[in-house]
């Protein structure tokens, strides 16, 4: 039970209201209800007031761990900081995960484009290539290449959006922190509301991305001509990839936050190290990624029997390489380390 806990029980028990509180302690309604909403900490001037009206010590205050007043806590190991953590407070802390609850949107969006701008392409190849235009493939495919570029530049300027706000919180991310008093159980607290949310998000993300080849499937099993498969069909599944995709993101980035904060999953101290070392490969990839679906697609698109759909299949499958790459590049540096 973290401090903002205990005030608001405490002050429940004797049956005082927030304004009572504030009364007693010569300070403002809204100090208080800051305190019982975790945006804030009392001084310790405060505490000791608090500690004699409630007829508490200062240790069931301040100490997390100690849930009952007279409870026989043992005592806890120190957890270890190193001297050059960094320290965040508590309104530092409530920024920070504000800020990345508002901007995770951006980030959602962004990502979603990566995954759609490839469908005019796709679109306009495919229908090119089967005389359903009246445009030559040439044209078709310059103009699909210029809608992929205009999609791609959206999709990074969200990313930026969300990128620049934070890049003052890069070093969550890199450097050891240490936690204020009640910063720990703040965030704790909001990720405990999150969870159900998060958990649901993954969930559907999940089996979007699933579902995402049931238009390929049925195309198939239905025997539907090339045209369709590699337009239409193709295109449904990168759609339903970034619904996928964008609800992954966002949750994740909030999550993020949470686990920024507390130096959990993967932001540990030793992870945060190894991160460093491997930061360079997944920009890397998806560059050559996209190098390639480019140079393939503009390379077979005279080809009858091929076209932008079979180059977009390079997406899924090299997210899928991407994970397996990834899991060997840092198990490599992880024992370089060692």
């Amino acid at each position: 039970m973290i401090l903002a806990e205990k005030i608001a029980l405490l002050r429940k028990r004797n049956e005082w209201s927030q304004e009572q509180l504030a009364e007693k302690l010569d300070i403002s309604r809204q100090s208080v209800s800051k305190w019982e909403s975790g945006a804030s900490i009392p001084d310790m001037d405060k505490i000791l007031k608090l500690s004699r009206l409630f007829e508490v010590s200062t240790d069931y205050l301040l100490k997390d761990e100690i849930v009952e007043e007279n409870e026989k806590i043992p005592k806890a190991e120190e957890e270890y900081q190193p001297p050059e953590a960094r320290s965040i407070s508590v309104e530092e802390a409530n920024i920070y995960m504000d800020l990345a609850r508002k901007l995770s949107g951006f980030m959602a969006a962004g990502c979603a484009l990566f995954l759609l701008c490839p469908v005019p392409l796709l679109v306009l190849g495919g229908l090119a290539e089967y005389g359903n235009l009246s445009i030559s493939e040439d044209m078709a495919g310059g103009l699909g290449v210029v809608i992929l570029l205009i999609l791609a530049a959206a999709g990074v300027a969200l990313v930026m959006r969300n990128s620049l706000p934070m890049g003052r919180y890069e070093f969550l991310e890199k450097e050891e922190i240490c936690l204020q008093y009640g910063v720990a159980g703040i965030v704790g607290k909001r990720r405990e509301e999150f969870a159900g949310r998060y958990r649901i998000c993954m969930v559907a993300g999940v089996i979007l991305c699933i579902l995402s080849v049931v238009p390929l499937m049925l195309g198939a099993a239905f025997q539907v001509d090339e045209l369709w498969l590699t337009t239409c069909c193709m295109g449904l599944l990168l759609m339903i990839l970034s619904v996928a995709v964008a609800i992954l993101v966002w949750a994740g980035c909030i999550q993020g936050s949470f686990e920024k904060l507390l130096q959990e999953g993967d932001y540990t101290p030793e992870k945060k190290a190894l991160n460093k070392k491997t930061g360079f490969f997944p920009v890397a990839y998806w560059c050559v990624v996209t190098a390639i679906f480019l140079g393939i697609g503009l390379y077979v698109r005279e080809q009858r029997n091929m076209g932008w759909g079979m180059a977009a299949l390079i997406w899924p499958v090299a997210a899928l390489i991407f994970v397996a790459l990834n899991s060997i590049v840092r198990a490599v540096a992880a024992g370089g380390r060692k």
